[in-house]
C-alpha cells in the first residue's frame, strides 16, 4: 500500500471523531491544538493530513459528502419499490438536516462560505438526482404516473421537505415536523401515483404512518 493510501486510511479513522467534535463545539471554538488534544494525537500528526484548519474543515465536509452519497446509493440497491425507498431517503435527509445545527451553519457561512456553498450545492444536486431516480423507478414500476415532469416534481418535493425544517413554521402552526412530513409525504404520493400506486399506499398507509412517527 502506498504512503498516500495509508495516510488517507488513517485520516478516515479520524474523520468521524473530528466531525463529532465540530458538531459539539463549533468550528471557531476548536483550535488545532485543542482538536489534537481531544483526539489523543499530537498536533504534528494532525498536520501530516492537512496544511491548516481550513483544509481540515474542507476534508471533513468531503467525508460528510461521501457518507451521505454512500447511504443513498445503498438505499437504491435495496429491493424495495419507489414509495418505500422515498420514505427511507426522506428519513435520512431529515437526520442530516437535524444534525447540521444552526451554529455550524452560521460559522460556515461567515468564515468558510466558499467551502459551505460548494458543499451545499453538491449535496443538493446529489439528493435531487436521487429524487429524480426515485420518480423514474416509480414510473417504471407503474406506481407513479408517466406524464409527470421528473425534474420539476423532484425539485418541488426536495424544496418543500427542506422548508419543513424551518422551526418558525412549526411554531406558528403549533405542530411538529413529523405532522408536517406525514402530510407532505401523503400529498406527494397521491399527486404522482397511478391507481396501482395509490392502492399500494392505502394498503401500507397505517404502517407508513407508524414508521414516520418513529423518526426522531
Amino acid at each position: 500500500m502506498e504512503k498516500s493510501d495509508t495516510q488517507n486510511e488513517r485520516f478516515q479513522e479520524l474523520a468521524e471523531p473530528i466531525r463529532e467534535l465540530f458538531y459539539a463545539y463549533g468550528l471557531k471554538n476548536l483550535s488545532m491544538d485543542e482538536l489534537s488534544s481531544k483526539l489523543g494525537i499530537s498536533k504534528r500528526t494532525l498536520y501530516t493530513f492537512v496544511r491548516n484548519k481550513e483544509e481540515l474543515i474542507e476534508k471533513i465536509f468531503l467525508y460528510e459528502e461521501s457518507k451521505v452519497n454512500k447511504l443513498i446509493e445503498d438505499f437504491e440497491k435495496q429491493p424495495i419499490n419507489a414509495i418505500e425507498r422515498l420514505l427511507k431517503i426522506s428519513q435520512h435527509i431529515h437526520e442530516e438536516i437535524k444534525r447540521f445545527n444552526p451554529m455550524i451553519q452560521f460559522e460556515m457561512k461567515k468564515y468558510y462560505s466558499h467551502i459551505f456553498d460548494a458543499f451545499m450545492e453538491k449535496k443538493r444536486l446529489f439528493v435531487f438526482e436521487g429524487m429524480k431516480i426515485n420518480i423514474l423507478q416509480g414510473i417504471a414500476e407503474k406506481i407513479y404516473r408517466d406524464d409527470i415532469n421528473a425534474d420539476l416534481v423532484a425539485t418541488i418535493y426536495l424544496n418543500s421537505f427542506v422548508e419543513l425544517h424551518n422551526a418558525e413554521i412549526c411554531r406558528i402552526l403549533d405542530i411538529n415536523f413529523l405532522q408536517l412530513f406525514e402530510v407532505l409525504f401523503e400529498n406527494h404520493i397521491r399527486a404522482i401515483s397511478t391507481p396501482a400506486g395509490l392502492a399500494y399506499f392505502e394498503s401500507r398507509k397505517n404502517e407508513i404512518t407508524a414508521y414516520i412517527n418513529t423518526i426522531k
